[in-house]
């Protein structure tokens, strides 16, 4: 019983520690990600994408596949103005090879959401879509409706 309950424990504390791992390498992803489009590097960006990833953006535009996402990135890149800050609030696995990270992102005075879905693969972890949301305030009807 003793022999059972350590393995038991053994296994628990690794698939923590690998879970913990995953997060921290999927919260890495999203600094690199930061990184590169501040620096405008298209290698940089490109390497963190994979071959058939997609983007929404907050103006509706779908970017898909990689050349188009770095394309689009650094054309947005260099119109904007102001510190791009993203900061991951939650990581939500869906298996051992997929996440959905949920962050904060702000530049300048524009604060939107980040959703990252990303997936590892032999090479490391890449990204797999980006959906940006620009909140609007909600209505007072809506708010009245949902009660």
């Amino acid at each position: 019983m003793k022999i059972a309950m350590c393995l038991l424990c053994t296994q628990l504390f690794a698939a923590q520690a690998g879970r913990t791992s995953a997060e921290a390498a999927v919260h890495e992803m999203v600094k690199r990600y930061a990184n590169a489009r501040d620096v405008s590097d298209s290698k940089a960006v490109g390497a963190l994408f994979t071959d058939n990833a997609d983007q929404l953006v907050s103006s509706g535009e779908w970017r898909r596949g990689r050349d188009a996402l770095v394309r689009g990135m650094l054309a947005s890149s260099a119109r904007e103005t102001g510190k791009r800050t993203l900061t991951v609030e939650t990581v939500r696995f869906l298996g051992d090879d997929v996440a959905i990270a949920d962050a904060r992102y702000e530049i300048g005075d524009r604060k939107m959401w980040s959703t990252f879905i990303m997936k590892r693969s032999s090479g490391g972890w890449r990204i797999e879509a980006i959906r940006n949301m620009l909140p609007t305030a909600q209505s007072t009807t809506s708010r009245d409706q949902t009660r």
